[in-house]
């Protein structure tokens, strides 16, 4: 049987990887995948067909004008995965702007010569389908040994969340909340996170369980008023969501809104966490829970995955 070597074209499938414990065995990576921060040394084999610089608008103009004649925002470097020589690819069919498309990793897979790697597709969109990727990596890279492993690793994850569960168990108000996953135009953060949110004893708006992210307006958003608004823009790290939200503090509408009123807006790192399907959306959820509910955790994310959006502003205009 040949040594695993695993190329994962996905930020989440590393971390995966990482959680199963054969990081060891991974060989090349997509130019996004980050995280454990030793895979960052790998060949990437992946890269972006767009100029990812510029605003939240300026980038949505340039990747929609780009799926109007292309199957992916991103491109194959066909040539580092025939060096790297892999046993099995992971990528996903989730989403076209997320990573390369499946479509495409099969036709850079069937230009490769002597090689005929596994291709795994992973397509989460809610909790229990990221323990069933897991599931599905670990069979695929270690046969039946990988169950136990999987199992072992879910189970640690699963902890995470009951313990979360139990802590809001007895909140007396569950306060109402929207998840901003791109501000220029608008949309909600829908998949894994609406599940999150109530987990974390909050009720999701203008999002399902389960289903992709929505479209919203800025009349949506006045009309629901929510008593919480996170931002979490897609790639986006905290410093890159504060700067992208003079937008959205620039719209008329956003003073008419109970959470800017009350300074209950928040912004995260959704980068490194919300937008993962993988092992840290188990982190998100603790996120959440010191957001939604700060009385019950102690806020050890703080300053690190998220932050006040009124407390940056204020520290800002002070220096």
């Amino acid at each position: 049987m040949n040594p695993l070597k695993i190329v994962s074209l996905l930020p989440s499938a590393t971390e995966i990887v990482h959680c199963l414990g054969l990081t060891e065995y991974q060989v090349g990576r997509s130019h996004e995948c980050d995280f454990p921060a030793a895979v960052t040394a790998l060949p990437t084999c992946t890269a972006p067909k767009f100029n990812p610089e510029g605003t939240s608008g300026e980038i949505h103009d340039r990747v929609t004008q780009l799926l109007q004649s292309a199957l992916s925002v991103y491109q194959i470097k066909t040539d580092v995965l025939q060096a790297l020589q892999p046993t099995h690819i992971l990528t996903q069919a989730q989403c076209e702007v997320c990573a390369v498309s499946l479509p495409e990793v099969e036709a850079a897979v069937a230009a490769l010569t002597g090689l005929s790697p596994q291709i795994l597709s992973l397509q989460p969109n809610r909790l229990e389908e990221v323990w069933g990727d897991i599931r599905q990596v670990a069979i695929a890279l270690l046969g039946d040994a990988g169950a136990a492993r999987a199992e072992a690793a879910i189970a640690a994850l699963q902890a995470r969340v009951d313990r979360c569960q139990q802590q809001v168990a007895t909140v007396s108000h569950r306060p109402t909340v929207v998840c901003i996953e791109w501000p220029d135009p608008l949309m909600s953060a829908g998949n894994w996170v609406p599940e999150l949110v109530s987990l974390a004893g909050g009720r999701a708006l203008l999002a399902q369980v389960g289903q992709h992210s929505p479209w919203i307006t800025w009349n949506d958003l006045v009309k629901t008023d929510p008593e919480v608004i996170i931002l979490m823009p897609c790639g986006y790290d905290m410093a890159t969501t504060i700067r992208e939200s003079r937008g959205l503090r620039d719209h008329p509408y956003w003073s008419m809104l109970r959470a800017v009123k009350t300074g209950r807006v928040y912004v995260t790192d959704g980068n490194q966490y919300f937008n993962r399907p993988g092992p840290r959306l188990v982190d998100s959820l603790e996120i959440l829970v010191e957001i939604l509910h700060p009385q019950r955790e102690l806020a050890r994310y703080e300053g690190l995955g998220w932050r006040s959006l009124h407390d940056c502003l204020t520290v800002a205009s002070a220096e």
